[in-house]
């Protein structure tokens, strides 16, 4: 890490955002057996208050915050909503682990290397409702749907491996997959400080307000991105969506809009 200069440990977040430029918040309550959706984000939902309120109040005035902890669109969105003075195009969730897996798989499945899959972006909540949007991306260049005929498999045991791989893994081990989120996280910095390579996208939830899609405003929701450098981006507009697309991304539009209206009181 050569951009590591030092490490403060402390349990005060006036004290860990003070003069930050990059705040990587990944901490938040874990999910129990029997606990509603609504009391983890009721939870989580407080903690981001006040990490909202500390960011504001301490942090460089070019401060970018990336979300890992989890439900981290909702909970990127308390946060942003309690730091006034800070930019909303500042603030972004994480769905590069999403992204990640998204990758492997069809890597897996065509026989070819994770790097040659690309243009392989998440739409939505970092979430069960995630869509993997398999029908823009490419294998070696050619689309993805080409290079893997089987459209069943895309839209059966592809998409459900994707959503459904925290689970699993939790199920297989008994612990999250902690390692793979922060290589994700790392990679998500990575892809704000650089230029997005030509042609290709990356996924990153962002402030859906002004996006080209007709997504709901006022959420935080992950789009295919074009990084310009030093955390400015653009949405890739024009894309072609499928009635199947269309009604994967309705769907965990709805999921973040219920989200949304279960913290209200804490934004």
């Amino acid at each position: 890490f050569p951009l590591l200069h030092d490490i403060i440990p402390t349990d005060d977040p006036n004290v860990a955002f003070r003069d930050t430029n990059w705040a990587l918040l990944v901490g938040s309550k874990p999910r129990t057996a029997g606990m509603e959706r609504k009391e983890l984000l009721s939870d989580n939902g407080k903690i981001f208050v006040g990490q909202g309120r500390a960011l504001n109040d301490h942090a460089a005035s070019d401060v970018r915050i990336l979300v890992v902890g989890n439900p981290c669109n909702t909970n990127a969105l308390v946060g942003m909503r309690n730091a006034p003075d800070i930019p909303y195009n500042r603030w972004f969730a994480m769905t590069r682990l999403d992204e990640n897996r998204a990758k492997t798989q069809i890597a897996k499945k065509a026989g070819v290397l994770v790097g040659d899959v690309t243009n392989l972006a998440v739409w939505g909540n970092h979430s069960a409702t995630q869509f993997p949007n398999f029908e823009h991306a490419l294998v070696k260049g050619k689309p993805a749907p080409q290079a893997i005929t089987d459209r069943a498999w895309f839209e059966g045991d592809f998409m459900k491996t994707v959503q459904q791989r925290g689970k699993a893994i939790i199920d297989a081990r008994g612990k999250s997959s902690a390692a793979s989120a922060a290589n994700a996280a790392i990679d998500t910095v990575r892809s704000l400080l650089k230029p997005t390579p030509a042609g290709d996208w990356t996924s990153i939830a962002i402030p859906s307000d002004g996006n080209p899609y007709g997504v709901a405003e006022g959420l935080i929701f992950s789009f295919p991105l074009r990084v310009k450098g030093n955390g400015n981006y653009e949405i890739v507009a024009g894309l072609e969506l499928s009635a199947y697309a269309r009604e994967k991304i309705k769907a965990t539009e709805k999921e973040l809009l219920e989200e949304r209206a279960d913290v209200e009181s804490m934004m």
